[in-house]
């Protein structure tokens, strides 16, 4: 009988093809994997909450994973070992034991992301932001923000061709903040389409450069076609920030 864990990191996707592990590419969950299997000295397979793309950062992210061992969570300096051996882009937070039909992934209530826009040159910045230069109408974004709250399906936002079986999503929140020479994006919802964020500032940008109108970005939803939508926006400058799970799973 095995034991659930989940396993909480943080990775600066830069170097990284997204989280999930594909063949030939270095990938987060494949380097996870391979520290947790010689640490613990048993084959480990991670399982995690989702799958971001090349180049996406994450400051928190979680993964599950089983093992033989029931007191994981008692062993000393787990977490320290661990990060001994990842790499410096990838560290682990913490590892709690969860009840045995517990996942990643489909028992997520809520994922949050931020995306950063940058409108001067900050070699600090580069990896991590998106460089816009000239105004952006952050009043006219936030219009549009609002009316995101009205609508539940996101096909225009969504890559094509996805293995998804539905592009239904709750938004809880979404707002565009102004700190010094950066924009910041946060977006909290029960769940995301891949591409989905990253469309939306891509699209959004274009309300703020004075190209569109909050009218066409509403009629951009209700066509839910993805050609309609603006570009997505780069990788780099997008995070998961948080991931929230219901107190049950962890009462062990």
């Amino acid at each position: 009988m095995k034991t659930r864990y989940f396993i909480f990191i943080s990775y600066k996707g830069t170097s990284y093809h997204g989280w999930q592990v594909q063949p030939n590419s270095v990938t987060v969950q494949k380097i996870l994997d391979e520290a947790l299997t010689t640490i613990l000295n048993e084959k480990i397979a991670t399982t995690g909450a989702g799958r971001t793309d090349t180049g996406v950062h994450a400051k928190v992210f979680c993964a599950h994973f089983d093992s033989v061992s029931p007191d994981l969570i008692n062993k000393k300096n787990l977490a320290y070992r661990l990060n001994r051996y990842l790499p410096k882009d990838i560290s682990v937070s913490k590892i709690l034991r969860v009840i045995p039909e517990a996942h990643a992934r489909f028992d997520a209530i809520s994922r949050t992301y931020r995306y950063n826009i940058s409108r001067t040159k900050d070699p600090f910045w580069d990896e991590d932001s998106w460089f816009i230069h000239g105004k952006l109408d952050i009043n006219a974004m936030n219009e549009v923000c609002g009316l995101l709250l009205n609508y539940n399906d996101f096909t225009s936002f969504s890559r094509l061709h996805s293995d998804t079986k539905t592009n239904l999503c709750r938004i809880f929140f979404a707002v565009w903040e102004e700190a010094d020479d950066r924009l910041v994006f946060t977006i909290k919802a029960d769940r995301f389409l891949r591409n989905m964020v990253r469309a939306l500032v891509g699209t959004m940008v274009e309300i703020g450069a004075g190209k569109m109108t909050a009218k066409q970005f509403e009629e951009i939803i209700m066509a839910k076609d993805r050609c309609k939508a603006g570009k997505s926006a780069p990788a780099k400058g997008l995070l998961l920030v948080g991931i929230e799970y219901p107190d049950s799973i962890f009462s062990m």
